[in-house]
């Protein structure tokens, strides 16, 4: 039976580490919140006393923690999981951090003798509560080959990025491009509406036509539209303004260390950090309509 160790008991990690359970997997689960842990043990986990509790004697130690800093102290601070993994664990990250840290993070595992990737997700909390997330890996093929089974218990698109770091490269591309067409999808409704298009016409011809993005056919900025979106839900979220700013900060501090022109990437996190700066920032990211429009 695979024993998994799952540090990081949030949003995103806590139904994860529940669809490894429901897998038929071993799971020892720590978070620094003892309720995180409390709802992982009603879910078929077993409460460990630290990070490095649930990381000795695991086959896998997967982590999803908030930034860069953390990833860093959890499996190199002296009680971190180096220290106390089977010689033969292999390590998956999972969180969003920047390119940086998980390549000096997985390179520094591998001169211990650990196998490790960089897995950020895709698809939000419906999709971790539903196991079927996107797994965007970075890492060597051996490494990649370990941890594509475990992955598949909690998602159903896994996707080998490339070396070390390029799973983080590839999440943050991506939603630096995600937060970009909200924001032209907001624009675009808000300017159909100023002109007296109504938003479910505006959405009947554009949803077919060339300006299509999934952002609109998925997660419709506009009320009405599309049922599931958070717009009908007054923005409640699905995935935070808070989040994807983090996100669009990371894809900038990377853009400026590669000498990227991103002037787009950089004007739509300005818009971001608007909303954090009025505290709306807990709403849905697609939130950014009210924004457009003056509502905030």
């Amino acid at each position: 039976m695979t024993k998994v160790g799952f540090i990081g008991l949030g949003n995103m990690g806590a139904p994860m580490a529940a669809n490894l359970v429901k897998a038929g997997c071993v799971v020892h689960a720590y978070d620094r919140s003892d309720v995180a842990v409390a709802k992982a043990v009603n879910n078929g986990c077993l409460s460990a006393r630290s990070a490095a509790d649930a990381a000795s004697n695991a086959d896998f130690v997967i982590t999803m923690l908030p930034a860069g800093s953390h990833v860093k102290s959890v499996y190199f601070d002296a009680d971190g999981i180096i220290e106390s993994a089977s010689h033969d664990a292999t390590f998956i990250d999972c969180s969003t951090i920047d390119v940086e840290t998980a390549r000096s993070v997985i390179g520094a595992a591998s001169e211990s003798g650990f196998a490790m990737v960089d897995a950020p997700v895709s698809g939000g909390v419906a999709a971790a509560t539903k196991g079927t997330l996107t797994f965007m890996v970075g890492g060597e093929d051996e490494a990649f080959a370990r941890a594509k089974p475990v992955l598949e218990k909690m998602g159903k698109n896994i996707v080998h990025a490339g070396a070390a770091g390029n799973g983080q490269v590839a999440k943050i591309c991506n939603n630096m491009l995600l937060g970009i067409t909200m924001i032209a999808t907001c624009e675009a409704f808000n300017l159909a509406e100023k002109l007296g298009l109504d938003a479910q016409t505006f959405y009947d011809i554009s949803s077919t036509a060339s300006g299509q993005s999934w952002s609109m056919t998925s997660y419709c900025p506009a009320p009405g539209p599309l049922e599931s979106a958070p717009s009908n839900r007054d923005y409640q979220p699905g995935f935070a303004a808070a989040m994807m700013l983090k996100d669009m900060r990371l894809a900038q501090e990377a853009a400026h260390k590669a000498k990227a022109a991103t002037p787009l990437g950089a004007q739509s996190e300005a818009l971001y950090a608007l909303m954090e700066s009025a505290g709306k920032d807990n709403l849905d990211f697609s939130g950014v309509m009210r924004l457009i429009k003056g509502d905030l």
